[in-house]
């Protein structure tokens, strides 16, 4: 093989491994943004009061209701503390699971926010 021809060889299989990555990498996708869903806290109660999103999502809480309300893990995970009337607050979800959660001021408020 002359010199040429092994430098056009060369330049070829350089050519396809970058191509072939580029299609590896293309075709893998990339993850999705994360999202940041709402639940409101009106009329006595969490709207939606289950939901599912993807771990790395976060739930914003909007209070909508004349009077505080609280979003409280009941397995010690997270703990919005006192949400005022027109006020909110955001939980980023890292974990995959079932999270129940309740209002500490209202008993009857209840959610579910499954991760997966």
């Amino acid at each position: 093989m002359t010199q040429g021809n092994t430098m056009r060889v060369r330049l070829f299989v350089a050519a396809a491994v970058v191509c072939g990555f580029a299609l590896l990498t293309s075709s893998m996708g990339e993850a999705a943004a994360p999202t940041t869903h709402t639940v409101l806290m009106d009329g006595t109660a969490f709207t939606p009061p289950e939901i599912s999103i993807a771990a790395g999502d976060a739930i914003e809480w909007v209070n909508k209701d004349p009077f505080p309300h609280t979003a409280t893990s009941e397995a010690g995970g997270f703990d919005s503390h006192t949400v005022r009337t027109g006020k909110s607050w955001k939980f980023t979800f890292k974990k995959r699971g079932d999270f129940p959660y309740v209002c500490d001021l209202h008993d009857n408020m209840t959610g579910t926010i499954h991760v997966k």
